[in-house]
């Protein structure tokens, strides 16, 4: 019998983070415990009806049956440009400034691809999503992370990365609203990314996969491209998935500058095929006709946000009011590791969470918490947790 012997990029990566959750979960499931999931951050909530009405109306038609577009239907194109024009007053040009996503993680993982050599510095401010540095080294690139921090509003100390790091930096993954602190960007904060970025010649990756799911209307979270200049250096994702409560639709985009939105469709020409145009057709319904569905949505979160993070503060675990996100980022109980509580809170109670350092080291002494069920099973949730 043949021994295969896995690539080292592969055999080199850690337990993909929610997949080893998943194996946990299981193993306590199995022993008859109600295990409540509060884990991956995926929306409990459907889809609207009229969405899948549109879905079904568009895979009946036949032209919809063939190879879509690699870069994704010029209406659906479209519809992204004008969304984004409504959502944050950005021009874009639709033919050269927006490319179509199965889901925003893809594209996320194949831009690495199109403009990291190997040997080329990648900044991740973290903790983070998984995928930024996975990603990153599969393409050869040498990742540092940068901490976000909690007197910093978990923004990264951009002062704190020195002139001569930033001119060796190609790419720098940034994510606000943020998974997994559930903090927000400023301007100001937007507009030194930007002034840092031209000086160093800096690409600016920005995923805004949570900019649609906030708690007050007078903070609404903003988009990087809304910044002046940021359109000459930066390259935004963004999704239906957490907007429209469609994660398994896998629809998403990135838009902003010309060059880099090219290089990533040069990347998705040849590993990909594109959206089924029935989901193009069927988010392009959603973008132009869902905003109010998502204030249902908005009204829902804000309800559970606040029984959470109200439960906590009575068991004097410390957490942050999040404006933003479907996440509250708390820290870990006095005598706890990040892992350790997680693991005692899933096998003692049977609610699952997710451990702060599975997002890197900079999320060690936290755990995040999704708010995706319902407002009683959250209560049990963090009632179950007083109780260790």
């Amino acid at each position: 019998m043949p021994e295969f012997k896995l690539a080292d990029r592969i055999a080199s990566l850690p337990p993909y983070l929610f997949a080893e959750i998943d194996r946990l979960k299981s193993e306590v499931a199995a022993q008859g415990v109600d295990i409540i999931s509060l884990g991956i951050g995926d929306p409990d909530l459907p889809t609207p009806q009229f969405i899948i009405d549109a879905l079904y109306e568009a895979a009946k038609r036949p032209e919809n049956h063939q190879y879509p577009s690699y870069v994704g239907m010029l209406t659906f194109r479209e519809a992204v440009a004008k969304w984004y024009k409504q959502r944050f007053n950005v021009d874009l040009d639709p033919k050269k400034e927006v490319v179509s996503l199965i889901g925003s993680k893809e594209g996320i993982a194949h831009f690495p691809l199109a403009f990291v050599n190997p040997g080329d510095l990648v900044l991740v401010a973290s903790p983070n999503y998984p995928v930024y540095p996975v990603a990153s080294s599969f393409a050869g690139g040498e990742v540092k992370m940068i901490p976000l921090l909690d007197e910093n509003d978990f923004l990264p100390d951009l002062d704190a990365v020195d002139a001569a790091t930033w001119d060796k930096t190609k790419v720098f993954f940034i994510n606000y609203p943020n998974n997994p602190t559930a903090a927000t960007a400023t301007p100001e904060f937007f507009a030194k990314v930007v002034e840092i970025a031209h000086k160093h010649n800096v690409i600016i990756v920005q995923d805004a996969a949570y900019t649609e799911v906030y708690y007050d209307e007078n903070k609404k979270p903003i988009s990087i491209l809304e910044t002046p200049g940021a359109k000459e250096v930066a390259i935004e994702f963004h999704s239906l998935s957490k907007t429209y409560n469609m994660t398994g639709w896998r629809c998403g985009m990135a838009v902003g500058n010309a060059t880099l939105v090219a290089g990533l469709g040069k990347v998705k020409e040849n590993v990909d095929s594109g959206i089924f145009q029935a989901v193009q057709e069927a988010g392009i319904v959603a973008l132009q006709h869902g905003e109010p569905y998502v204030k249902e949505f908005r009204a829902i979160y804000k309800e559970r946000r606040d029984v959470v993070v109200e439960a906590l503060r009575k068991i004097n675990i410390s957490c942050r009011v999040p404006d933003a996100s479907i996440f509250v980022w708390a820290r870990t109980p006095e005598g706890y590791t990040s892992s350790e509580f997680v693991s005692k809170l899933l096998k003692e109670t049977g609610v699952v969470v997710t451990p702060g350092n599975g997002f890197g080291d900079s999320g060690e002494g936290y755990f995040r918490i999704s708010l995706t069920v319902d407002t009683e099973r959250l209560k049990e949730a963090v009632s179950r947790i007083s109780q260790l």
